[in-house]
């Protein structure tokens, strides 16, 4: 393939307008976020995601798991842990089995928080949707997006 190759003309034009809606949904919920709630999209994702965990085998998170389904980097994810325990939305442990291992609940005040949040995320990113779907580049993305099953 060339840089002229139809092919990757389409690839990267399809790449261009994924990112925008990616980019627009993210900065419509994080608005939303941010003014209802105090929280950002990485933190709400964060709380999210450790809401989840279990005490049953494989329950709790490593650090790498969290970083891992929040899209960051290990470091970015412990400054984003420490910023949530310092407002007491999380806190930290030693791991029972192996003593190098550090894992992360929610506090009752960070589920409290996250449940409040949830219908805000859900409203907003509805409404990013909603728009994105009004643009004919975004529109096929949008369905897409909306026809979408992903296993529990």
């Amino acid at each position: 393939m060339t840089a002229t190759d139809p092919a990757l003309t389409a690839l990267s034009q399809g790449w261009c307008a994924l990112s925008l809606l990616h980019g627009r949904i993210e900065a419509h919920i994080e608005r939303a976020l941010e003014s209802g709630h105090g929280l950002s999209v990485r933190e709400f994702s964060l709380l999210d995601v450790l809401s989840r965990q279990h005490n049953g085998p494989g329950g709790h998170l490593q650090m790498k798991q969290v970083a891992d389904a929040v899209v960051l980097s290990q470091s970015a994810t412990t400054r984003l842990v420490t910023r949530l325990e310092d407002r007491g939305l999380l806190t930290r442990y030693l791991c029972d089995t192996d003593r190098r291992g550090i894992y992360t609940d929610v506090t009752e005040a960070g589920l409290t928080l996250l449940a409040e949040a949830r219908p805000t995320n859900a409203t907003a990113l509805r409404e990013a949707l909603d728009e994105a779907a009004r643009n004919p580049e975004l529109a096929p993305l949008v369905k897409a997006v909306e026809e979408l099953r992903v296993p529990a």
